[in-house]
């Protein structure tokens, strides 16, 4: 299912493929190890933003509205809000 935040997910995980990317040319071109640490750190960053919007956007939508129609719907999205805090 597409949600309207997945075109913006999308587009900040192909620009942490490109500093992926980025990095491993700096491995292989003998680079400082402080400037792979910090380009390390903005691939994190780009992959945690990316998750973190995934999240968010689920929490605010998917289960907001599984809440809404109660019973089994509301006991289904508790378990999901259960099961993605892992991922937190």
């Amino acid at each position: 299912m597409m949600h309207p935040s997945h075109p913006d997910i999308i587009a900040r995980l192909k620009r942490a493929q490109g500093h992926l990317a980025s990095v491993i040319g700096m491995v292989e071109a003998g680079r400082p190890c402080l400037d792979l640490a910090q380009q390390l750190h903005a691939v994190e960053k780009a992959v945690a933003n990316a998750k973190r919007e995934l999240i968010q956007d689920h929490i605010n939508h998917c289960l907001e509205d599984a809440i809404g129609q109660g019973g089994r719907k509301a006991k289904e999205a508790l378990a999901e809000v259960t099961a993605i805090t892992k991922y937190l």
